[in-house]
Parts: structure tokens; C-alpha cells; sequence
């Protein structure tokens, strides 16, 4: 059986990582070609490409593989596991399925506000200026969804009692980008599954790939001063 191409549609460091580092954590050998479609947020050229073709919301990731074409990164994860990873994968019938659902989409409710905090303190151009309560509620919101992981962590490892999975590789972004809003110092359970998730060979293979990030021009973003 001939191994499948790839085209990733990709943003350094977005949710299209977790795409990237779940394809290192199968092993690129698995696959043929690997082509990244490197695209830049704010600017034209996301609309003009093949991504909104692709990608109804003409958002990243999007990828293609062979004939398949695929948006999303938790469908993508997903399929992705269930196609070719199954020891990832917590299929129906698995005791840990229901938990393994849950953190997947957990994974969405933590990252849906990271993408806020970014659009107002990172895209948001003067003259404009975030609201100050805005922020500060929102980076309310994140932290309470780092006090659940840190409760439901224990001493366990992984997210699942049963180890490592996609559900873990769906945090890959979000752990990446909250500490630029919410200092991980209270939550220490959560900074050490961080510090396992980075040990990773095949997280590391991914951070090499992307190499210095070029988003964030700052290590903190406070909540801003309502004066």
C-alpha cells in the first residue's frame, strides 16, 4: 500500500500544531510527501489561497490527505488516530471514552479563549484599545478552565487514567499560548504535565520544525489598565 501525501495548511504555533506534533507522534515515515502550506493571520493571502476551499470558515488547519480533504483540528485529530494511531485513540466501548471525548472538546472551550485574548491584545491596532473588563474576564475564564485540569490531573500523568492519547495532543497549542496570559506558577500539577508534554521527542521534532515562535511580541500580556 502506497503511504498517503499531506498538505497541511498551517499557522506557526495555531491549532494546526496539534496536527503537526500528532504526525510526529505517528511517525512522518508512516506517511509520503509532506507539504506545509505556511500561511500568516491578518493578511489577504488566507482568503486567496486553496484554504477556503477547504476550510468553510476559511480558518487553519485544513488539510489534504490524498483525496481527503479535512478542517478542523479536533475532526482532523481524530480521524487521524482512528485511521493510524489507534493506541491514541479511545475507541467506543473503551472505559476511558467518555473522559477521552471530554477532554477533546475541553480542549476547544480553553483554546476559544486564548483566540479571544489574542484578538484584543495581540491584533487589536491602535487607535483601538481592549476593554480592560473584557480582558479581565476573559483571562478569568481561562484561568478557572487551567484550576479544572489542575483538580482532574492528581498524579496521574496523562490526561486519561489509560496514558497518553490525542486528548493530550489537542492541549499542545492551548499550553503553548495560555501561559502568555495566566502564570502557570499556581497551577503546578498543569506545569508539570506541560513539562511531560514538551519531553515529548516527537513534541520536540515539532517545536524544531516551527522553530522560534513569531507571534507574541511580549512573554506576558497583563490585563490592561483602566486609565
Amino acid at each position: 500500500m502506497s503511504k498517503p501525501d499531506i498538505t497541511l495548511h498551517h499557522v506557526q504555533y495555531g491549532r494546526s500544531f496539534r496536527v503537526l506534533w500528532l504526525l510526529e507522534e505517528i511517525g512522518m515515515e508512516r506517511f509520503g510527501a509532506l507539504n506545509i502550506v505556511e500561511h500568516r493571520i491578518g493578511t489577504r493571502e488566507m482568503r486567496e489561497s486553496d484554504l477556503g476551499r477547504i476550510s468553510p470558515a476559511v480558518r487553519i488547519p485544513a488539510i489534504k490527505i490524498d483525496g481527503l480533504e479535512m478542517s478542523e483540528s479536533g475532526a482532523i485529530v481524530q480521524h487521524l488516530v482512528e485511521t493510524h494511531a489507534p493506541a491514541l485513540d479511545r475507541p467506543v466501548g473503551h472505559e476511558d471514552r467518555p473522559a477521552y471525548q471530554q477532554w477533546i472538546h475541553y480542549a476547544e472551550t480553553q483554546a476559544s479563549l486564548i483566540e479571544q485574548l489574542n484578538l484584543m491584545m495581540v491584533f487589536l491596532r491602535r487607535p483601538a484599545k481592549p476593554s480592560p473588563v473584557v480582558v479581565k474576564l476573559t483571562v478569568a475564564r481561562l484561568r478557572q478552565t487551567l484550576a479544572g485540569m489542575e483538580a482532574r490531573l492528581g498524579d496521574r500523568e496523562w490526561l486519561l487514567p489509560s496514558g497518553f492519547s490525542a486528548a493530550d495532543v489537542m492541549m499542545g497549542f492551548n499550553l503553548f499560548a495560555a501561559p502568555f496570559y495566566v502564570k502557570l506558577d499556581e497551577f503546578p500539577r498543569v506545569s508539570a504535565y506541560k513539562a511531560r508534554i514538551e519531553a515529548r521527542a516527537a513534541h520536540r521534532r515539532a517545536v524544531e520544525r516551527e522553530g522560534p515562535q513569531r507571534f507574541y511580541a511580549q512573554d506576558f500580556y497583563p490585563v490592561p489598565d483602566e486609565a
